[in-house]
């Protein structure tokens, strides 16, 4: 198990690098995003080298779990470290042979496009790939649940044995040699989401940090001339921060609660912003850039998406949570809701479902 001791030496060396470089470029006038992103991803990068830990004393899990366990959390960031480099080394060796080619105004030209961009399309770009990506993912677990069904006989896999997620992690730390238990009571759409947002995350920091270094390469780095606006180019986009805030989403809730807070993220916060764009009138008196129009629009939504995944009272619970996390947010807690909205939900769920007993009842399931 040596080279697995070195792959595990690395992972930790690469996530100290990742929390370093945040920190370092982030923008310090905002406090609580930094906070809260850091808490984040330290969160997350904790509990998986915990695990990790655990499964290298677990005799059973040497021969196929800790491998593909160790790959799947250092392979995105060796291969996201190779990318930098040889992006870093074509970008270097195309300017030492166009040294004179200028394409200042091109990018000009583009930024000027952007900046002329009407809100309500600056808001579409922003937030449609977020929708993209919540639909993308529900029609994979609906493929997986048909496809499970149909081979089986039942969902095992796509739905946890045990979904008090708080309960497993002190299971984890307390109870001794439990971590074999735990990590195959969570089945494997639970990894699926996990590692799709790990390395969404790992290659959305790898984009900013090189965006803001400058010396580095990174094939996305344009991306952020087109859709970040001048507010945004000085800090992180806010695609970064709604891949750390659904990465913590997607470790610390199950798979339908998951898709749940991905669901509010995307859908109820797009419904929020572009009702409130186009027809709100009655602003929120301690924040001019909110409407009650949009918040009212984006809870009917939040509420809907809710009832379909985790029943009625779970509604309830996070439709009030999102109401406040919308009213408060950027005023006057000058915070992004992209990152409180997916934490702060991951969070009630885990208090609530450990301390309160409270589980989820699904309506979509009952639809295969």
């Amino acid at each position: 198990m040596t080279e697995f001791l070195y792959w595990f030496l690395l992972i930790l060396f690469s996530y100290f690098i990742v929390l370093f470089s945040y920190m370092h470029f982030s923008y310090k006038k905002e406090v609580l995003n930094n906070f809260l992103g850091f808490s984040g991803l330290f969160l997350t990068f904790t509990i998986t080298i915990i695990v990790v830990l655990l499964m290298f004393q677990e005799a059973s899990l040497y021969i196929n779990t800790i491998p593909i366990f160790s790959l799947a959390f250092g392979l995105p960031l060796l291969i996201i470290g190779a990318i930098i480099l040889i992006s870093t080394f074509l970008l270097s060796l195309y300017k030492f042979i166009f040294k004179n080619k200028d394409f200042s105004r091109f990018w000009n030209s583009i930024e000027e496009k952007t900046n002329n961009r009407s809100k309500l399309r600056a808001d579409t770009y922003r937030k449609i790939p977020h929708v993209l990506i919540f639909v993308g993912l529900l029609f994979i677990w609906y493929l997986g649940v048909i496809f499970v069904q149909n081979l089986s006989g039942s969902i095992i896999g796509m739905i946890p044995s045990e979904n008090n997620m708080l309960h497993l992690f002190l299971t984890l730390i307390i109870v001794p040699n439990s971590i074999t238990t735990v990590l195959f009571s969570l089945g494997w759409f639970y990894y699926l989401l996990f590692f799709f947002f790990y390395g969404f995350s790992l290659i959305i920091l790898a984009n900013e940090f090189t965006r803001k270094a400058k010396i580095f390469g990174f094939p996305f780095n344009f991306l952020c001339k087109i859709l970040l606006c001048e507010e945004e180019k000085r800090s992180y986009g806010t695609y970064l921060y709604f891949a750390i805030g659904q990465l913590v989403a997607a470790l610390l809730t199950p798979p339908i609660v998951f898709l749940t807070i991905l669901g509010i993220s995307s859908l109820a916060d797009l419904a929020t912003s572009q009702v409130g764009i186009r027809f709100g009138k009655n602003k929120i008196k301690w924040n001019n850039e909110k409407s009650w129009q949009g918040t009212i629009a984006g809870l009917v939504v939040c509420f809907i998406i809710c009832i379909l995944f985790i029943g009625f009272y779970w509604a309830i619970i996070f439709t009030l949570a999102f109401l406040v996390f919308d009213i408060f947010t950027r005023k006057p807690l000058d915070i992004s809701d992209n990152l409180l909205v997916p934490i702060g939900c991951s969070i009630i769920f885990l208090l609530i479902r450990f301390f309160g007993n409270l589980d989820y009842y699904t309506i979509i399931l009952n639809w295969f």
